[in-house]
């Protein structure tokens, strides 16, 4: 028996989770000094009119060892994986590792890891979703070996509709940053060794995405994929579109679409694309 347990970086839906046998650890997301917890009663509609309305910097903190440590002691009789967001993105894999090593001392038998997914949103629900077909066919320490492989041979892009987001927190400057939306340059980031760097700009959303979908050959040097994930805030029909692209330029098992949790939907912001692959 076995136990994933993953902070709320991840994109599945909620009312999945049990049926895939994942546990959430959440973050929690402070609006207008009001604080959002990132679980099952998140209104995620409500939190994102009221994300879009708000002038302030979206603040967020991430699960601390004793969060991690509470779900685990539900679990002890499980092997256990812990999938977190990037460690260079968030200390959510540093209290999973203080959470790990405490609960190794208390107790001698258990079998744990964890996972830093070195992606955050459909980058780490790509790499939770490979776990779980691991699972089905690997002992604990072989599933580890080759869940750790394929993370460190995955990529994570995103494209922004808007950088409103990105300015309020301090994640670009104001003046670069409206002066990108003025004349509608849409960055396209990728992951690099769980950091976020940019691999191009474009003007237009529509060319953004469209070099998003090439890039994936590029990057990968492949044509056929097992999976691919895709995240998106409040705009399904431009995920839909984005599939369509990417089965044209592709062979895909699998093209995994889901809107964003809370925590992705705060700096993907509204019309935000995310892809794993």
């Amino acid at each position: 028996m076995y136990k994933i347990i993953s902070d709320t970086s991840c994109d599945l839906k909620k009312d999945e989770i049990k049926e895939l046998n994942i546990d959430y650890v959440p973050f929690k997301i402070q609006v207008d000094n009001v604080e959002y917890i990132d679980d099952n009663n998140l209104e995620l509609d409500n939190f994102l009119n009221i994300m879009e309305q708000t002038t302030e910097p979206i603040k967020t903190s991430c699960p601390s060892p004793y969060d991690y440590l509470s779900v685990i002691e539900e679990n002890l009789d499980k092997e256990i994986f812990i999938v977190t967001i990037s460690s260079k993105l968030s200390g959510s894999y540093n209290s999973a590792k203080v959470a790990e090593n405490e609960a190794k001392e208390k107790y001698k038998d258990l079998k744990i890891t964890v996972i830093d997914s070195k992606s955050a949103s459909a980058g780490q629900t790509m790499i939770v979703l490979k776990l779980l077909k691991l699972l089905e066919n690997n002992d604990f320490k072989s599933a580890e070996e080759k869940i750790t492989n394929i993370v460190d041979n995955s990529c994570t892009m995103f494209v922004l509709e808007s950088m409103h987001n990105l300015i309020k927190n301090g994640r670009i400057k104001k003046t670069a940053g409206l002066i990108a939306n003025v004349l509608n340059i849409k960055p396209v980031m990728m992951s690099n060794d769980g950091e976020i760097e940019l691999f191009e700009i474009n003007r237009g959303i529509k060319k953004s995405l469209d070099k998003m979908a090439n890039a994936i050959g590029e990057i990968s040097k492949k044509t056929k994929f097992d999976l691919i994930t895709i995240s998106y805030t409040k705009n399904k029909e431009r995920a839909d579109k984005l599939k369509d692209k990417i089965d044209e330029l592709y062979e895909v098992d699998q093209i995994h679409i889901r809107h964003t949790n809370g925590l992705s939907s705060g700096y993907a912001d509204i019309g935000g694309i995310v892809i794993g692959f």
